[in-house]
């Protein structure tokens, strides 16, 4: 694959995983001793939450023949295609402050979030 391709194919990836996340999913993965080359991040949404739809995060060695693949970072990230829908542009980020310790979605096609962060309604 051409350094052009590669180019494309990342600025083309509906959901960007920041260095920061991408890190602790790494972490994860060695803290849990799961198969590097195989587990995948599903990123996902479900019906449910505070307001309309929960974000699904797991770590899975799982993978659909519908599901659409992309990487970042060196993480390998899987989304079905219903998912795709509502998460088109998402950033996932992990934080880690005082408040708090989690991965944070900053999703623009959410036209409201919950308090938690956790939940959204299209």
């Amino acid at each position: 694959m051409s350094t052009d391709t590669i180019q494309d194919s990342v600025s083309t990836t509906p959901v960007i995983l920041t260095p920061t996340a991408a890190r602790e999913v790494q972490t994860i993965i060695q803290q849990q001793e799961l198969d590097a080359e195989k587990v995948c991040l599903r990123v996902g949404v479900k019906g449910g939450g505070c307001s309309g739809f929960s974000y699904i995060l797991d770590l899975t060695e799982t993978r659909k023949e519908t599901d659409e693949q992309f990487e970042q970072h060196g993480v390998r990230i899987i989304c079905d295609p219903k998912s795709l829908l509502y998460l088109s542009g998402v950033t996932i980020d992990f934080k880690d402050e005082i408040m708090g310790r989690g991965f944070v979605f900053q999703n623009p096609n959410a036209t409201s979030t919950c308090g938690c962060g956790s939940s959204f309604s299209a």
